[in-house]
C-alpha cells in the first residue's frame, strides 16, 4: 500500500483528503505545518505528499525546498494543493520540485486525475 502524507493547517482539508486517498488505497499520515511534515519524512519517506502552500511555522514552499535537500527527499511525488492559482506561484512550486498542482476546493475526481498523471495510481 502506498503512503501519502497530507500536509495542511486545516483539519477539515486533511479529513477530506484522508477520505479520498484512503478510498484510493493509500495509507495516510498527516501534518499541520511544514516542520511537522519534514519531521514525518525524516522518520519515513512517503510515496506521495499532498501539500498546502500557506501554513504557519513553515510554509509549503519552504518545506518542499527542505524536503528535496534531504536524503531520499527527491523520491516522493509532491502535489501542491492550494488556493494560490496565479502562474507565478505555480511556476515557483514546479521550480522548487513540485510534480503537480491542484486547486482548492478539490474533489475525488480531481485528486484521482492528478495522481494518475504523475503515476501514483
Amino acid at each position: 500500500m502506498k503512503q501519502c502524507l497530507v500536509v495542511d493547517d486545516s483539519s477539515v482539508i486533511r479529513k477530506v483528503a484522508r477520505r479520498i486517498l484512503e478510498d484510493m488505497n493509500f495509507e495516510i499520515t498527516e501534518a499541520e505545518d511544514g516542520q511537522q511534515a519534514l519531521d514525518e519524512c525524516r522518520k519515513t519517506m512517503p510515496d506521495a505528499i499532498l501539500l498546502d502552500w500557506n501554513m504557519p511555522v513553515m510554509d509549503g514552499l519552504e518545506f518542499l525546498t527542505s524536503l528535496r535537500a534531504e536524503e531520499g527527499g527527491e523520491n516522493p511525488i509532491v502535489v501542491f494543493c492550494t488556493t494560490e492559482n496565479d502562474v507565478a506561484h505555480i511556476a515557483r512550486a514546479i521550480r522548487a520540485g513540485a510534480n503537480e498542482y491542484i486547486m482548492k476546493p478539490f474533489d475525488r475526481e480531481i485528486v484521482e486525475a492528478k495522481f494518475q498523471e504523475v503515476g501514483l495510481i
